[in-house]
């Protein structure tokens, strides 16, 4: 017995060729460099425009800089700009000035009448004030006297009575050699102590008038 056998190598089915679907994949990268694009641009749109803002700003703030200059004359700042200069080599020079004074002052207070000083001369040596003075005294009594009185003043430092001899008058001519603290002649130290001392008695005045 025959049997036909149909074979047949064409599908019944229409074949159909499957293909992996990437457009969601696609679509959502190409969302992402957009929003990256975008965010480039308004950030550097952002920068751009801050930085035209601080020119603009900065060009106001020279002009009103330029504009206060231009109130003032020049000849105005000129002098003010003299004026500063002598007040800062006044202070300068105020720093270091010493005052001779309370020496002086220190040396009437303690010298005898018996006693006369002929001679004064003094070098400045560091943080003190070296003092050479040449003087007559009536016999050596009253030098002797008067280099106690000299060892007792706390602001005269090694007080030293030397080359005593007799003049013709026969008075005792000596030399006499002594230093101070520098502080004890700083010329600003003795202006703000009279200042105190004029502050202290004229509130002392005022309250006596108050009273």
């Amino acid at each position: 017995m025959d049997q036909n056998f149909q074979t047949s190598f064409i599908p019944k089915r229409p074949i159909v060729e499957e293909k992996v679907s990437s457009s969601r994949s696609v679509s959502l990268f190409t969302i992402v460099a957009i929003f990256i694009f975008f965010s480039a641009l308004i950030g550097s749109g952002g920068l751009f425009f801050y930085k035209q803002i601080l020119a603009k700003t900065k060009t106001t703030m020279e002009n009103d800089l330029n504009l206060a200059k231009n109130r003032f004359e020049p000849a105005t700042i000129s002098r003010l700009k003299t004026t500063d200069r002598r007040l800062i080599a006044a202070t300068e020079v105020l720093s270091k000035h010493v005052a001779i004074s309370p020496i002086f002052q220190a040396l009437e207070s303690i010298t005898m009448k018996t006693v006369r000083y002929t001679k004064f001369a003094y070098t400045l040596n560091g943080d003190k004030v070296d003092v050479k003075m040449g003087g007559q005294a009536i016999g050596y009594r009253s030098v002797a006297l008067q280099a106690d009185l000299f060892s007792k003043n706390k602001n005269f430092i090694d007080p030293v009575f030397s080359n005593l001899t007799l003049d013709n008058k026969g008075n005792i001519v000596f030399d006499l050699d002594f230093s101070v603290d520098r502080t004890f002649v700083d010329y600003k130290q003795m202006i703000e102590t009279i200042n105190n001392n004029l502050t202290a008695d004229a509130s002392l005045t005022g309250a006596e008038v108050t009273n």
